[in-house]
């Protein structure tokens, strides 16, 4: 790997053993942002790393350390900023489209792209699809490049930061007609929306589960539902099925799975899946 050459001077052999093996870069080839996770014996050595990532990649003109997993209540990384230049905020640039965002103020994953695609690729025209813990939008613009006849995108959004940037974006791909933002707790602001949609969206896998019960009454009879969860690989799709039929008959609903995918690795052992179930 370039990565480990470059710092084969300045770590020692076990030093290099932990260097990490993939970071994630966010923006354009104008400028760019990169993710790493720094293992803790390397803490003395990030801004190294930070150096090489930067010389390796030069569209990257900041190195954000991961600090911790997705916490608080807008569900966002603890990013610091480790080498680079203090504006973060760039222009992602995937499938065609535009997503403006700082990853230190708004969640944005470039690893799931294809997801995106694989989602926006199901959706028929004339459809109303309500878009859960919407972040920068980029769930709902993906829909609407994909199906330009797509009825209407309802994106819920707690984050004032990240409803920002959807708002731009919004702006940015000329999707104003088709996406309706909304800044607020889907558990409040669902409830306008309850039985009018054809598709709901739950990509917040962490804890999406707890509002199932809200994006199964926003569902219209036989409306779609994809719902994210983080499952061990010993109960893969098991727990996530369980609670979505759970929740499901407590309404006097009927799921039907569609389809179930790993949707990427989440850490030893566990992955995050997508349930996709028709709900009847």
């Amino acid at each position: 790997m370039k990565l480990i050459e470059l710092l084969k001077e300045k770590l020692n052999e076990q030093e290099l053993k932990l260097v990490p093996r993939s970071f994630d870069i966010i923006g354009s080839k104008g400028k760019a942002v990169a993710i790493v996770k720094i293992r803790r014996e390397l803490e003395s050595k990030d801004k190294l790393i930070a150096e090489a990532i930067m010389k390796l990649n030069k569209n990257v003109k900041s190195v954000l350390k991961k600090l911790s997993g997705r916490v608080g209540k807008y569900r966002l990384y603890n990013l610091e900023l480790i080498a680079g230049d203090e504006n973060t905020e760039v222009i992602h640039k995937e499938y065609g489209y535009l997503i403006k965002v700082d990853p230190r103020k708004a969640y944005f994953s470039p690893r799931e792209a294809t997801e995106r695609q694989r989602i926006a690729s199901q959706v028929k025209p004339n459809e109303i699809v309500m878009l859960m813990f919407a972040g920068t939008g980029v769930y709902g613009i993906a829909i609407c490049k994909k199906q330009p006849n797509v009825g209407k995108v309802i994106a819920i959004e707690i984050n004032p930061d990240a409803f920002y940037y959807m708002q731009e974006n919004i702006r940015i791909n000329k999707l104003s007609d088709k996406i309706i933002p909304i800044l607020g707790d889907v558990e409040e602001k669902c409830k306008d929306y309850f039985g009018c949609c054809d598709r709901v969206i739950m990509p917040f896998a962490i804890e999406g589960w707890k509002y199932l019960e809200t994006a199964i009454k926003c569902l219209k009879q036989n409306g779609i539902l994809h719902f994210y969860f983080i499952s061990s690989e010993e109960r893969l799709f098991q727990d996530a099925i369980e609670i979505l039929m759970k929740e499901a008959e407590k309404l006097g609903r009927k799921v039907e799975v569609l389809s179930k995918r790993i949707v990427g690795r989440f850490g030893v052992r566990m992955h995050k899946v997508c349930i996709d179930a028709k709900i009847t």
